[in-house]
């Protein structure tokens, strides 16, 4: 199975989008699945705030694990995944028109109304799938 995959069946399987998108690179640059679970798990909705969406703080997690080195305690040692987050930060944007949970919802899943809407619409299977299949796209992308 392929990271791309394999992030949309953890969201499948009740993981927070930024949980299934760091969750699913993480083991191929040297961190287990499980762990990387729990170091996502405050990320996502919006790093529970409906902020930047989970599917892109996962994504930003995966590039740093993929693309950091030794040498990430500099600046010029975070020159790479700082470049891949930018960019990956432009195509999401572009994909979709916002970085915000609730934009992209169109609704705040961390009141009871927003939250409910979203389960009436089904939200977390349709359009929270669809942000977590794309985020990680984006980074399958960056990091071949």
């Amino acid at each position: 199975m392929n990271r791309v995959d394999r992030a949309v069946e953890l969201s499948r399987s009740d993981c927070s989008c930024s949980q299934a998108v760091f969750g699913a690179f993480a083991p191929e640059f040297g961190v287990d699945e499980d762990t990387a679970v729990r170091v996502a798990s405050g990320f996502g909705g919006g790093m529970r705030m409906g902020d930047t969406c989970g599917a892109l703080t996962g994504a930003f997690m995966a590039l740093g694990l993929a693309l950091g080195g030794d040498a990430s305690r500099t600046a010029e040692g975070r020159q790479a995944v700082s470049d891949a987050v930018i960019a990956c930060t432009r195509r999401f944007r572009d994909s979709h028109g916002a970085l915000a949970c609730r934009d992209l919802l169109g609704c705040d899943i961390h009141t009871p109304e927003g939250k409910q809407l979203a389960l009436d619409r089904n939200f977390f299977e349709t359009k929270c799938r669809d942000l977590v299949r794309d985020a990680a796209t984006i980074v399958e992308s960056l990091v071949k």
